[in-house]
């Protein structure tokens, strides 16, 4: 019965198939979320300590899968899952160094020096790329650390192939200057 006793109501089981629902479209197969958890969360992990660092991977990598779980029941395209989530987390990545850039930071023991080629190590070599623009940042991540071809760095990116190779190209001429200084 409705309100007031107008009648019956329509209730969610009642609707015909598809209309004011939300979730996953007919025909569309999405595996429990704990499997591309299982399946994906190490390499996000190891594509988030590039772009953000060890410190803020793991916080980063949660608000991904946070993000994630919040919009999975929604989905209505499962053909790429890898590609949707790699993109909250470049996402989740971009906010993690603009929240960064907003902290004041303090030079210690002189280290704020400009990077010398011979004396570079992985870490000062991180913190270069982590300088990056974001797109940038993740394109080279993309392209040198995962050995994705320009056309899957393009999709993960959401732009086209040529992007993603300008994206690659201007972040190692960044990078060189960085290193040449």
């Amino acid at each position: 019965m409705g309100l007031r006793g107008s009648g019956p109501t329509r209730s969610a089981v009642s609707r015909p198939h598809g209309s004011a629902r939300r979730g996953v479209p007919p025909g569309v197969q999405l595996p429990p979320f704990q499997t591309l958890v299982d399946r994906h969360a190490a390499e996000l992990h190891r594509f988030l300590v590039a772009l953000v660092g060890i410190p803020d991977a793991d916080d980063c990598l949660q608000e991904t899968l946070m993000a994630a779980l919040r919009t999975y029941p929604g989905l209505t395209d499962a053909s790429n899952l890898r590609a949707w989530l790699f993109t909250i987390a470049q996402r989740k990545a971009t906010d993690a160094v603009r929240r960064s850039r907003r902290r004041p930071t303090v030079a210690l023991d002189g280290h704020d020096s400009p990077v010398d080629p011979h004396d570079m190590t992985d870490e000062a070599l991180w913190r270069a790329v982590r300088g990056l623009p974001p797109r940038q940042r993740a394109a080279v991540v993309h392209r040198f650390v995962f050995d994705l071809a320009y056309r899957q760095i393009g999709e993960r990116l959401g732009c086209t192939e040529v992007a993603a190779r300008r994206s690659v190209h201007d972040g190692l001429a960044s990078l060189r200057r960085v290193v040449d200084r």
